[in-house]
């Protein structure tokens, strides 16, 4: 049995910011299929596991957690790695995992779960959520400008967390080369030693036809 089991699916940008991190620290870790798409999260059962009724939820020596920006901040001290060095740099880490739950990956997964999952989306509605996205990806845009990594001069849970949407740009509807130091960070991640895109790390891709 794995030392960190992941409960997820690979069509959740959440669930791959914790697997991402498991995945480039080399830890023993393995995913629990979440059927997220045949309602498994609204079971009784599930909830049980996660009154919230959402996945991630990691297991790991007894403990139970849920929110991805909790586990991520609980296994970069578990695994030593992509944690901050210092007060400063924690508070700087934490404002971009705040930034990034509340703005970026909120208003990015909404545009591609309408984009890419619902059924008749409404256009005013696809709209005004990509308005929201563009804002998020020009802060996050502004931001990288001149620098590497979202803190300091190496890979942290800020990135992490950042990015955990933004490797299906067709299921969003974006070209990075629009946001070219958003593009060139993805890109710095991505060649990170380890890494695999959401839907070759994470169980559930393609999904099964309805």
């Amino acid at each position: 049995m794995a030392e960190y089991t992941l409960y997820a699916f690979a069509q959740s940008g959440n669930a791959y910011k914790p697997a991402l991190v498991l995945e480039l620290a080399g830890a023993d870790w393995a995913p629990r299929f979440v059927d997220y798409f045949g309602g498994e999260t609204r079971t009784p059962a599930y909830r049980e596991i996660n009154v919230m009724g959402e996945a991630p939820v990691l297991e790991h020596e007894g403990r139970r957690l849920s929110q991805s920006g909790v586990i991520l901040d609980y296994l970069a001290e578990a695994l030593g790695m992509f944690g901050p060095r210092d007060a400063d740099e924690r508070r700087e880490v934490l404002r971009w995992l705040l930034f990034d739950n509340h703005k970026l990956t909120s208003y990015t997964a909404t545009l591609r779960f309408l984009r890419t999952f619902a059924p008749d989306p409404r256009p005013d509605v696809l709209a005004e959520f990509r308005k929201r996205a563009e804002t998020a990806w020009g802060i996050l845009d502004a931001h990288l400008a001149g620098r590497i990594y979202a803190v300091g001069d190496r890979l942290t849970i800020a990135d992490i967390s950042m990015c955990g949407y933004l490797y299906w740009p067709d299921e969003i509807g974006v070209e990075w080369a629009t946001y070219p130091n958003v593009a060139a960070w993805l890109a710095r991640i991505a060649a990170t030693p380890r890494w695999r895109p959401p839907y070759e790390l994470l169980p559930g891709h393609p999904r099964p036809a309805a």
